[in-house]
């Protein structure tokens, strides 16, 4: 029974992907010329995620991180502003390429809940507080992902007190000093740890096994990976950098909840960074790099995918740029939530836009099917 079920998928996925691919008319109807003989790789789309996106982001990260855990050091060895104002700059450093990884929450980062335990926010500060002066940190712990990772840190680095001076003065206190140098030396080292976890597993065996995995299946690497990164756009980086501060789903602003709350400049950052690694890895663009492969973008030329007599790729790109310029002209996002709430809400919309032609025109040509469901009502 499960191979003539089999064999029926096999089929239906053949007809939806030849019903995707026949030529369109100006106005984004389907032209009846007859089948076209569609010809796309995706083994070598995932070799290209795999080998040229994926694996070196990962390796850029440890990289830049090990600047993190060696400032750190330096900070712990001698307390001042000029050592904090190095390992703040390692840091934000680190926060954005870790924008560059949070999207590939598959295989071995999805079996260590990796953005779970790295990029919690808003960062739980009573629990902080109760773990530095108790000692015990029980990172391990699910209800202690919000003390922990990139959020933590920048309540450590930014948030104890108004000004440099004041921070450096915590870390200097007889009293708590070495228990707050200690905290934040156990989250450093944390991150260091999991995300070293996942590189050597994506470079000891995972790759090869992702990349084999090159079928039309709901378990095949490239429709699980596209319901990754599809479910990364819509509820972390739209809904998590945006919408959710700007009160989007409840109807109360909560600025609170923005990410690098406590060095408000930083949230606009991070969302530059992570609106440019989605569209770099849509694209197939080499990381760090101006050479590309394929890619979701090449997935639908092959296909001759066509909204509304346009090229859905460029329509997707162009919607991208315009969610782009939108968030670069606003200030910071703190001020702008609390005092121009709908220039951000305007930006917001440019993200929300891009939702569509992925979770439904994209997959829909793909014949890949969307394997989590909204719940924003929206």
């Amino acid at each position: 029974m499960k191979g003539k079920i089999w064999i029926l998928g096999v089929v239906l996925t053949s007809f939806l992907v030849w019903a995707c691919s026949s030529d369109a008319t100006d106005d984004g109807s389907q032209e009846d010329d007859g089948p076209v003989n569609v010809s796309f790789d995706r083994g070598a789309m995932l070799s290209n995620w795999a080998d040229n996106i994926i694996i070196p982001a990962y390796a850029n990260f440890n990289t830049n991180f090990d600047a993190v855990v060696a400032a750190n050091a330096a900070f712990k060895s001698d307390v001042s502003i000029e050592n904090l104002t190095i390992l703040r700059n390692a840091w934000l450093t680190s926060y954005k390429d870790w924008q560059t990884i949070s999207m590939f929450e598959i295989g071995p980062a999805e079996d260590n809940d990796l953005r779970l335990n790295i990029n919690i926010y808003p960062t739980d500060v009573p629990a902080i507080k109760n773990a530095i002066s108790s000692g015990t940190y029980g990172f391990d712990l699910p209800s202690n992902r919000d003390t922990k990772g990139f959020p933590a840190m920048d309540y450590l680095l930014n948030g104890l007190a108004t000004t440099d001076a004041e921070i450096v003065a915590v870390y200097q206190d007889a009293t708590a000093g070495q228990a707050h140098l200690d905290f934040l030396e156990a989250v450093v080292l944390d991150i260091q740890s999991r995300v070293s976890t996942v590189t050597t597993a994506w470079t000891s065996g995972y790759r090869d096994t992702f990349v084999a995995n090159d079928g039309a299946s709901a378990t095949a690497s490239t429709d699980r990976l596209v319901n990754d990164v599809i479910f990364y756009y819509e509820k972390f980086l739209r809904a998590g950098k945006v919408g959710i501060p700007i009160g989007k789903f409840t109807g109360t602003a909560a600025p609170n909840t923005l990410e690098a709350f406590y060095s408000p400049a930083n949230s606009k950052v991070l969302l530059l960074a992570s609106l440019d690694a989605f569209q770099d890895f849509f694209n197939g663009n080499h990381f760090q790099s101006s050479a590309k492969g394929e890619s979701l973008a090449s997935y639908l030329v092959a296909l001759n995918s066509v909204k509304n007599g346009e090229e859905l790729e460029n329509l997707i790109n162009a919607q991208l740029d315009n969610a782009r310029d939108s968030f670069d002209s606003l200030g910071i996002f703190k001020e702008e939530i609390e005092s121009n709430t709908a220039s951000i809400a305007d930006a917001y919309d440019q993200l929300q836009l891009v939702v569509p032609m992925l979770k439904v025109d994209m997959v829909s040509a793909m014949s890949i099917a969307v394997d989590f469901v909204d719940a924003d009502g929206d």
